[in-house]
C-alpha cells in the first residue's frame, strides 16, 4: 500500500480540449494510463490535486471519470481552477455513485484519513504578482484548508497537505495560506498549476520550514509520484478511515 499524487491530468475525453498543443504534452493521456498503470497498484492511493478534467459541467466528465475509475487505486480528488464541472458534495458523490465510479473519493472541506494520516487541502488562490486576487477567494480557502485540517485533527490523524495553487512562487507569497499552514504546523506540501518553463520558478524543497513538492503532471512526465518516502506511516495495520 502506497501513496501517490499528480495534479494537473486535465482530461479531455468528454470536451475536445487536448493538451497535445503545448509542448511535451505529446500523447499524454496515453502516456499516463501506461505510467499509472505500471506504477500503482490497486491497494494504492493517488492524490490528484484539481484541473482534472476539461469538462465544463458535471455530466460531460463522465468519460474522464470513466476513465479514471478504470485505472488501479482509489484516487482522492480536489478541485483546481479549471475544474468548471465542480459541484455541491452532495450532486458530485451521486453522481460518482450513480455511475459505480466508488475508486474516486472528494477532499472539499474535509479530510480522508490514510492509515495515521489524512489526505487535507483546498484549491488555494493566486499568489503572483500582476494577477488580480480577490481578497474574499483567498480566505475562503484559507478557511477550507483550516476546515480540512480540523477534520484531521479531531480523528487524531496527521494532516497532509495538497493543493492546487502553490502558496509561494517566484518570491511571491499567499499570505492566507501560509499562515493556516503555519498554525498547524504543517510540514509536507504538494501543489500543482504550475506548467512548462513556470517550473524554474516553483519551489522544490524546504521553504520556511515546510517542504514543497511541485507534483503538475507534465512536470512529472506523466507518472504519478510515489510518496512514502515524505510520509511516514507509523501504524500500517491501521484501516483506512473513509469519510
Amino acid at each position: 500500500m502506497s501513496l501517490f499524487v499528480i495534479a494537473d491530468l486535465h482530461l479531455p475525453l468528454g470536451n475536445n480540449k487536448p493538451m497535445d498543443i503545448f509542448s511535451g504534452w505529446d500523447n499524454y493521456v496515453e502516456r499516463l494510463e501506461n505510467n499509472w498503470r505500471s506504477a500503482v497498484a490497486e491497494s494504492d492511493t493517488v492524490v490528484i490535486p484539481g484541473d482534472i478534467s476539461w469538462a465544463m459541467k458535471l455530466e460531460e466528465s463522465d468519460k474522464d471519470f470513466a476513465f479514471l475509475h478504470s485505472l488501479p487505486g482509489t484516487k482522492v480528488i480536489m478541485k483546481g481552477n479549471h475544474d468548471y464541472w465542480w459541484t455541491t458534495m452532495n450532486k458530485m458523490e451521486s453522481f460518482l455513485l450513480d455511475r459505480g465510479y466508488s475508486s474516486i473519493k472528494i477532499v472539499h472541506n474535509n479530510c480522508y484519513a490514510y492509515f495515521d494520516h489524512a489526505i487535507c487541502g483546498s484549491r488555494g488562490w493566486i499568489n503572483e504578482k500582476g494577477e488580480q486576487a480577490d481578497k474574499k477567494v483567498l480566505l475562503r480557502e484559507a478557511q477550507r484548508l483550516s476546515v480540512s485540517i480540523e477534520c484531521a485533527l479531531k480523528q487524531n490523524l496527521k494532516p497532509i497537505v495538497f493543493l492546487h495553487y502553490p502558496p509561494v512562487y517566484k518570491g511571491d507569497r499567499n499570505e492566507e495560506m501560509l499562515a493556516v499552514l503555519k498554525k498547524y504546523d504543517i510540514k509536507q506540501c504538494f501543489y500543482g498549476h504550475i506548467h512548462g518553463s513556470g517550473a524554474k520558478f516553483a519551489v522544490n524543497g524546504e521553504y520556511d520550514g515546510i517542504n514543497y513538492r511541485l507534483i503538475a503532471s507534465d512536470y512529472l512526465q506523466f507518472a504519478p509520484l510515489c510518496i512514502d518516502e515524505f510520509v511516514h506511516i507509523d501504524n500500517l495495520e491501521k484501516q483506512v478511515w473513509n469519510l
